[in-house]
């Protein structure tokens, strides 16, 4: 029979591996984005052609792997946090501060998956593209919003392990 610590660390096994996951293909674009750049460097430098539109690879590449880290951030409980206002406090303390946290990293995920749902409708509407590549800005909103909605689920389980905290004796 599992004891209640095993129940809790196996809970939500699939959410966590998709966010570990999807943090893993942000660092492959990422990977993706430094050859761009260290091939377009060299060819310039050694056939004076370097690789058109590399900055706007590197823009939307940058964007999208800054996106894909965010719900593991929040999962792991990296994301920004002061430690002067912990340092002094209690684990019941810490706890309600992290509810708190996950509640607002809650609202703030779904305020962005509104907002950038409207922007990728607008983008694929008004069909805006990169100047040298030809590619549509809305590619970059895909990977964004499935950023978002996996950062909304971490911030769920967030919430729910820091209330689960609070709630113990």
């Amino acid at each position: 029979m599992a004891g209640p610590q095993q129940l809790r660390a196996e809970r939500y096994t699939f959410a966590r591996s998709a966010i570990t996951m999807w943090a893993l293909i942000g660092g492959g674009v990422l990977v993706c984005v430094v050859l761009v750049n260290a091939y377009s460097i060299l060819a310039g430098a050694i056939v004076n052609r370097p690789f058109p539109g590399d900055f706007e690879l590197t823009e939307m590449g940058v964007a999208i792997a800054a996106f894909c880290f965010l719900p593991y951030c929040q999962l792991r409980g990296s994301n920004v946090s002061a430690d002067i206002f912990t340092a002094a406090a209690g684990p019941r303390a810490i706890a309600a501060m992290s509810v708190f946290s996950a509640t607002i990293a809650i609202l703030f995920s779904a305020l962005l998956i509104w907002r950038m749902s409207h922007g990728l409708s607008d983008y694929i509407e008004y069909a805006e593209i990169t100047g040298i590549l030809s590619i549509p800005i809305w590619w970059a909103f895909v990977p964004a919003l499935i950023s978002l909605v996996l950062l909304s689920v971490a911030s769920i389980i967030s919430f729910i392990e820091a209330l689960d905290k609070l709630q113990r004796p």
